[in-house]
């Protein structure tokens, strides 16, 4: 069965630490170490945390001697933007639409009222 790369990446994402890691990468490369500290968690729950992050393709770790910097991919923060962006113009047109429906009503309503 192919990898549903949206729901790979959301699954990712529902993590709040994940998040906060994405969040701290968008400065750029950044050790693991770094990384960690913020969090109360050992090593290998944090080495965790970013398997799942470099499996859902938003982050790309490296290896340079002791260090193992992490840094943002961001192609796949995109398909996500892109499918919430179809959602975000379907409800923003549905809720034009009932604004317009509501002033109608308003409209006949002042006119049976007066």
């Amino acid at each position: 069965m192919p990898t549903d790369h949206l729901s790979t990446t959301f699954a990712a994402l529902a993590d709040p630490t994940r998040r906060a890691i994405l969040a701290r990468l968008t400065s750029g490369h950044v050790p693991v170490q770094e990384l960690a500290k913020p969090h109360k968690m050992s090593a290998p729950a944090i080495s965790k945390h970013l398997k799942v992050l470099e499996k859902a393709g938003l982050i790309v770790r490296s290896r340079n001697a002791q260090w193992r910097p992490c840094h943002l991919d961001g192609s796949r923060l995109k398909e996500v933007a892109d499918w919430v962006e179809h959602y975000r113009r379907f409800f923003e047109e549905s809720l034009d639409r009932l604004d317009d429906y509501l002033k109608e009503i308003q409209k006949k309503g002042k006119k049976k009222g007066s």
